[in-house]
């Protein structure tokens, strides 16, 4: 058990606790604020989102790194490729 979820145990509070940090990934990206780790993948994402045949497949890949919504990814892909 990992020290978050000590704090966390019940499964309502680890699921809004990924919420919570996409969410601050989010709006990390937004602000320009640069997380090394995922530097090289959401580069992936925006030479993708930047092809406008392969904004699918951004949108598809966005979700699968990040977690979020169909809607939040399109709006992130949406945003990249401006």
């Amino acid at each position: 058990m990992g020290l978050l979820e000590s704090f966390f145990p019940d499964q309502s509070a680890n699921i809004r606790l990924d919420r919570i940090e996409r969410k601050l990934d989010l709006i990390m990206q937004n602000l320009g604020i640069a997380d090394a780790q995922n530097d090289a993948v959401l580069a992936e994402v925006v030479d993708l989102a930047r092809d406008p045949r392969k904004k699918i497949e951004a949108i598809k890949r966005y979700r699968e790194l990040t977690g979020v919504g169909l809607a939040e990814a399109k709006a992130a892909v949406e945003a990249m490729a401006k």
